[in-house]
């Protein structure tokens, strides 16, 4: 283990204020959290035949196919190894990552480093892509192009196919599970695609994390129980 990978698992567990490494408490990470009944997510309604049916064909549609969102902003695709195992949807480039020219730049993209050395990983093994390729000028999405995105997303991670999936933020959470980050957050859930259903878990997006640094604790125990999946 490298140095420079313990400084920064060190520096997000510091960001997060956890000063122990194990709790004082058993914890029973496996047990679903009480939450109220989410809403249904949004139904597959991107016609199947106009998306490819190849990860890499669906990656070059993703750059230079007919999208549901019309913006001058540029594309910016997927990223990482799609065989890793773990894939983490964002819902669309930020202006910061729009001038960089990838997803999660900036102080988001040093925090979310930060997150990802804390389980073990890194951009290398992980595959990071967005709901949409491209940033509406809001940066926000309407129903119409909601609906379109969730058809999109799903046969993305089923052509993907991870071992587990990982939602930042409202957005991702609303189109694929129905409910937003505090209805979702703390517990696994399953999304079906074509390629089978996919194991799933929502956190909060780094941008917001920056903004609220006391919510760093929850997003904590969210790459805690990620982490503990993934070896399962």
């Amino acid at each position: 283990m490298s140095s420079d990978w313990a400084a920064s698992a060190l520096g997000w567990w510091a960001d997060a204020g956890v000063d122990t490494i194990v709790g004082e408490e058993p914890r029973d990470w496996l047990k679903p959290a009480s939450k109220s009944p989410a809403a249904a997510p949004l139904a597959f309604s991107a016609p199947a035949a106009t998306m490819p049916d190849t990860l890499e064909a669906f990656q070059a549609w993703l750059l230079g196919g007919d999208m549901p969102l019309a913006s001058p902003a540029p594309r910016i695709g997927p990223a990482g190894d799609p065989g890793a195992g773990l894939m983490v949807l964002t819902d669309m480039p930020s202006a910061d990552d729009v001038r960089a020219g990838h997803l999660l730049s900036g102080e988001a993209g040093a925090l979310f480093d930060r997150m990802l050395a804390a389980i073990g990983r890194g951009r290398d093994t992980i595959y990071l892509a967005p709901l949409s390729p491209t940033r509406t000028a809001t940066g926000t999405l309407d129903a119409a192009s909601a609906r379109a995105l969730a058809g999109i997303a799903r046969r993305h991670v089923g052509l993907a196919a991870p071992r587990a999936l990982l939602l930042f933020g409202d957005t991702c959470a609303k189109i694929l599970l129905g409910s937003a980050v505090a209805g979702t957050r703390g517990r696994w859930h399953e999304i079906d695609t074509e390629g089978g259903k996919i194991k799933t878990l929502v956190t909060i997006r780094p941008e917001k994390l920056l903004n609220q640094p006391a919510l760093k604790r929850l997003a904590w125990e969210d790459l805690q129980r990620l982490k503990e999946g993934l070896t399962e």
